[in-house]
C-alpha cells in the first residue's frame, strides 16, 4: 500500500491530509499517478499541474519517476514567501 500525503491547498482539494491506497497496476510512474489521483479525488486538473511537485520517500523527485505500492508519496504545492 502506498501512503499519499497532500500538503497545503491540495489537502483542501481532497478534504484529507493523507490516504493509503493499493496503486492500480497501470500506475507505474508519477505521470500516471498524477492522472489517477486527479480523477480519483475530483481534482479538476490540479494534480496535473507541474508546479505541484511530488516527493517519494522523503525526496522531491524529477519527473517522470517510477512509483511502487510501498512508497510514501507527497504532493507539494508551491510555497509562497514574503
Amino acid at each position: 500500500m502506498a501512503v499519499i500525503t497532500y500538503w497545503g491547498k491540495l489537502a483542501d482539494v481532497t478534504g484529507r491530509a493523507s490516504e493509503t491506497y493499493a496503486l492500480p497496476e497501470q500506475v507505474k510512474d508519477t505521470s500516471a499517478l498524477r492522472a489517477w489521483i486527479d480523477t480519483k479525488t475530483g481534482g479538476d486538473g490540479v494534480f496535473l499541474a507541474p508546479e505541484n511537485r511530488i516527493a517519494i520517500n522523503d525526496e522531491i523527485v524529477t519527473e517522470p519517476r517510477a512509483v511502487t505500492d510501498g512508497d510514501d508519496i507527497a504532493f507539494l504545492p508551491p510555497v509562497g514567501g514574503g
